[in-house]
């Protein structure tokens, strides 16, 4: 006789529109119902909203004349194209369930290290 514990399968179904996005950063805080909002970005140099180049006498384009707005290069985009939300208990679940992915990943890295070295040792 079998002491097999129940178990349940999940399915994964992903949104017609499912396109992952690069994330270097996030902002975000807590919502006055008390649930965690993390609002992800991509930080990256401003584009202008025009440039004005001159025409050469070839017809050619020729060197910039101008930029709008002036001041980019003191300017920085961050460009927020997702966000979630959720509870204080999922904040909870998905914190530890991100730390060992982080574990894994160490682990990795120590054993490709650990490899690199063992394949320059075996060289002479």
């Amino acid at each position: 006789m079998s002491h097999r514990k129940p178990e349940i399968n999940f399915k994964y179904v992903f949104n017609y529109g499912y396109n992952p996005s690069y994330v270097n950063g996030a902002q975000g805080g807590f919502s006055p119902r008390g649930e965690m909002v993390i609002n992800f970005f991509l930080e990256r140099q401003a584009l202008p909203d025009t440039i004005t180049h001159e025409i050469t006498s070839e017809g050619a384009i020729g060197r910039q004349t101008g930029c709008e707005p002036e001041n980019l290069d003191s300017s920085l985009v961050r460009f927020i194209d997702t966000g979630v939300v959720m509870s204080y208990e999922n904040a909870r679940v998905f914190h530890a369930w991100l730390g060992d992915k982080l574990s894994e990943l160490d682990q990795m890295h120590s054993a490709r290290a650990a490899f690199e070295e063992s394949q320059v040792a075996g060289q002479a």
